[in-house]
């Protein structure tokens, strides 16, 4: 495909940020390789993760091929983005009993067949960031980062303003999401990295990163943080997370937070959550009330 793509997303809403808009436009006149990573903190992802793997399964419609890193190897180190304290650490074993599980969700919405020149993959970063040396990866990895640069992170930045902990852990965890890029990049040619809002800084770590280990560009586009009409963050209620795994959430509950979208909302769903044409959803901007729950 083409840049479509990207006019596509821009177009329903998907887009916060990107680098070098020029050069990802150029980049997808051809078919590239993109990814999007997903820690395995839980045996499930709930509807705020709705976005990037709509995200994705766009982006292989589109002709391109989607990688889902799962992070068996950064799920042990804990993302600090967003919280206010240090995550619970996982063993092993859990990690992989959540990995088999959320690939059961993630066969939803894009497609594996190995047939298909631009299948989806699915790999974990603890194929090699279990394989680490720690003085090596200091050496050759860890001397590329500014510690000066990585106080500056969102995520950092936020926990020392507020004087609550950031474990030294936590601290090397965007020196590993980096590397995950220049691991792909040099397995699969992967050139793009997808994100929510809040891994900006990561990602943008990772390019750097590429760029100073490959002399190669590589790109990053993130996600808006999706609200509701009253300012809610998406995915929450009042009964807790809504799950995207049956077992966590039945169907009729998983029905019924749709069915009470409020109507300044549905609109924005219906580009961000549905694969209904743009002609279609533009209909409906014309209706309200009762109108909108006949259709």
């Amino acid at each position: 495909m083409n840049e479509d793509f990207l006019k596509h997303i821009n177009y329903r809403g998907y887009i916060n940020q990107c680098t070098n808009e020029k050069g990802i436009q150029s980049e997808l006149k051809k078919s590239i390789v993109g990814y999007i990573g997903f820690d395995c903190t839980a045996d499930s992802l709930h509807v705020g993760s709705l976005l990037p793997l709509m995200l994705l399964k766009n982006f292989q419609k589109f002709g391109h091929k989607p990688i889902i890193l799962v992070g068996g190897g950064t799920t042990l180190v804990g993302d600090p983005s967003g919280k206010d304290e240090t995550r619970k650490i996982i063993n092993e074993e859990k990690i992989n009993q959540n990995k088999k599980k959320l690939k059961k969700i993630f066969e939803k919405f894009v497609d594996f067949n190995s047939s298909k020149k631009n299948c989806a993959l699915l790999v974990d970063n603890f194929d090699w960031l279990g394989k680490l040396e720690y003085i090596s990866f200091l050496r050759k990895i860890g001397s590329k980062f500014s510690i000066n640069k990585m106080l500056s992170l969102e995520s950092i930045k936020q926990r020392l303003s507020r004087e609550q902990n950031l474990s030294f852990l936590e601290f090397n965890y965007s020196i590993l999401q980096a590397y995950d890029f220049l691991e792909l990049f040099e397995k699969y040619n992967c050139i793009l990295q997808f994100g929510g809002s809040d891994q900006w800084g990561n990602i943008v770590s990772g390019i750097d990163l590429v760029k100073k280990e490959k002399k190669k560009e590589v790109f990053g586009l993130t996600t808006p943080l999706i609200t509701n009409s009253s300012g809610e963050k998406m995915g929450k209620t009042a009964d807790g997370a809504v799950w995207l795994s049956e077992d966590k959430l039945n169907s009729f509950d998983f029905w019924q937070f749709w069915r009470n979208t409020e109507d300044k909302d549905v609109i924005k769903f219906l580009n961000l959550f549905t694969e209904l044409k743009n002609s279609e959803i533009d209909h409906y901007t014309n209706l309200s009330g009762s109108e909108i729950n006949k259709v």
